[in-house]
């Protein structure tokens, strides 16, 4: 299951206030809109990236973008106490049984991982399965948070482009005092489109992204590592012990912590 990652809705909704609440604050919004600024840094680094990018990797990235607005609300420690558990049962009544608890988790990765050691393959046929699942879930998530770092480098030399225009244009009409406004506008603004689109909103979008492959990375790892682990026939006290490795030092603190609590 996901849920909404409220920190990227606020993050986005409070900078953008906050920039326009200091427009406001010093001067009139009116003079901050320019379509021409916003043709040249939006529309052409847009364009940029469709040039750097197949019509499937863009078509990706849209899929992907959600991903930054949500997280997912598997906790890894419930996680290896579950493989725990399953492990017990496996020990009890057979990995037969286990086909009964494909249903504890809507994760197709899980589901895909127990349904294999119940029909008995082999423990590195299913290793090298869940492993291939595993990198080209990563491939596609490093292209999206890339496709969204090249946006971020692109749009700030778009604005900068913007500015050359501007700046051509106001030196060419100096004879003309009517025009050097116009022209000083697009030339500053596009400066301004440009680094608010990459440092509000598309290189923090990349960051995200990243952070979220990592925790899905995790989260399959478990998974991974606790079918092969049960497939074999692992004891369950070592197979959690083993699947804590991959917790990060304060989680597996955490985890000690409920541990004592528990048993005292």
């Amino acid at each position: 299951m996901r849920k909404y990652d409220m920190m990227t809705i606020i993050g986005l909704i409070a900078g953008v206030f906050l920039i326009v609440l200091s427009i406001w604050l010093g001067g009139e919004l009116e003079l901050f809109w320019n379509v021409p600024s916003v043709l040249i840094t939006v529309g052409g680094s847009l364009a940029a990236l469709m040039i750097s990018y197949d019509t499937p990797k863009i078509k990706n990235v849209i899929k992907i973008t959600k991903q930054a607005f949500t997280e997912t609300d598997t906790d890894p420690y419930e996680l290896i106490e579950m493989f725990g558990d399953l492990a017990k049962k496996a020990r009890r009544e057979g990995l037969l049984a286990l086909e009964d608890d494909m249903g504890r988790m809507e994760d197709t990765f899980f589901q895909k991982g127990i349904q294999m050691m119940v029909d008995a393959l082999d423990p590195e046929l299913i290793r090298d399965i869940l492993e291939t699942d595993i990198d080209n879930m990563s491939y596609r998530h490093e292209t999206g948070a890339g496709v969204y770092k090249t946006w971020g480098a692109l749009a700030p030399a778009f604005g900068m482009i913007g500015t050359l225009i501007g700046l051509i244009g106001m030196l060419a009409n100096l004879d003309d005092p009517s025009k050097l406004g116009p022209g000083m506008a697009v030339a500053l603004i596009t400066t301004f489109y440009g680094a608010i689109m990459a440092n509000l909103v598309l290189l923090p979008l990349a960051t995200k992204l990243e952070i979220r492959s990592q925790d899905e990375v995790l989260i399959k790892s478990i998974i991974l590592e606790g079918v092969i682990g049960i497939q074999s026939g692992m004891n369950p006290r070592i197979l959690e012990e083993k699947l804590k490795a991959f917790l990060p030092a304060e989680l597996r603190i955490e985890a000690s912590a409920q541990e004592v609590s528990l048993d005292g």
